[in-house]
């Protein structure tokens, strides 16, 4: 059995305002297991990505507790990449900023950026760059350090539909590859089922855990997954979830 990389357990989070108390989650529990993909869909407001908050640290809960076995990278809806740094520049810098620049980890570094296609453009600004290569350079970036799981919010909803499958092929495959675990928030339910091996379906606010799906494709790749005759049955059973 896998151990679970990270976990929240009847997470509860409270919000404190002028105007009063806001409940976000309640009684919110489920794990995630080195090396699995899972992606968490809910109604839209429901705070979704205020749970990727409380799993990188960045929140605290208000009761519960919320448990991680491993260092954390965390990938934005928009790649973020500075646009006066070279992608080279841009893919070291969380070494800089956690003052692991040694020539060995920038070496790492540029050899996962040469094995996924961006050698080529190491010297190049993030404006010479397509959407899809910028965010594979982010996703690079955030490799970089060496996390062992990924926090993904919405990682593909600022690309054009064509690129945007394109490149969620691109990221899932980098992923897997590295063998590392992914947790992603979306609100697209064709990217979960496509990208995930679990799919977590949330309850309007105070958020917390509907249903839960293991999703057997016997593959990874998300184009073949969309294609696949189980799809339409998973995106109909999931639809119906989020909208009852």
């Amino acid at each position: 059995m896998k151990e679970k990389i990270l976990e929240f357990e009847n997470v509860k989070l409270i919000y404190h305002t002028v105007r009063g108390e806001t409940v976000a989650a309640e009684r919110l529990t489920f794990s995630v297991e080195e090396g699995e993909f899972v992606a968490i869909i809910g109604p839209s407001g429901c705070g979704k990505s205020t749970l990727l908050s409380l799993a990188a640290g960045l929140l605290t809960p208000s009761e519960g507790t919320v448990t991680r076995r491993g260092s954390v990278g965390y990938m934005l809806q928009r790649d973020e990449l500075f646009p006066w740094r070279t992608i080279e520049k841009n893919i070291l810098l969380p070494l800089e900023i956690k003052r692991r620049s040694t020539p060995q980890a920038r070496e790492e570094a540029l050899a996962l950026a040469e094995k996924y296609g961006l050698g080529e453009f190491l010297r190049s600004y993030p404006a010479e760059l397509s959407g899809g290569m910028r965010q594979r350079a982010a996703l690079i970036r955030t490799l970089a350090t060496g996390p062992d799981i990924l926090l993904l919010d919405e990682p593909f909803s600022a690309l054009d539909y064509q690129t945007r499958l394109s490149v969620t092929k691109d990221v899932s495959q980098i992923i897997r590859r590295e063998g590392k675990t992914a947790l992603l928030i979306t609100h697209d339910i064709s990217e979960a089922i496509s990208l995930s091996d679990r799919v977590i379906v949330l309850t309007k606010r105070p958020a917390t855990v509907a249903h839960t799906h293991a999703l057997d494709f016997g593959e990874t790749d998300p184009l073949k997954r969309r294609e696949n005759r189980q799809f339409s049955g998973w995106f109909e059973l999931l639809w119906k979830e989020l909208n009852q």
